[in-house]
């Protein structure tokens, strides 16, 4: 069971795209993970965004593992 004093930062990217790789490589090598997502701009309202703003990095997406499958983790996240 990962908790908040036995997890570590595996890695954190913004695109969607890499963020669903990442979940993908860890299911199927079976290492537990919890996935945070933060909105980098809560005033974003359906079609409406500020201007100047990247929608790229709209989320971020934080992945995190257990301490002692840290270095698993990593071995398969390049």
């Amino acid at each position: 069971m990962i908790t908040i004093f036995n997890r570590r930062e595996l890695v954190t990217t913004y695109s969607m795209e890499n963020q669903a790789n990442i979940r993908e490589i860890l299911k199927s090598n079976k290492i537990d993970y919890r996935l945070k997502t933060i909105t980098k701009n809560s005033r974003i309202r359906g079609n409406i965004t500020i201007i100047g703003q990247n929608i790229n990095q709209a989320y971020e997406y934080i992945f995190y593992v257990h301490k002692k499958d840290l270095e698993y983790a990593r071995s398969y996240i390049k």
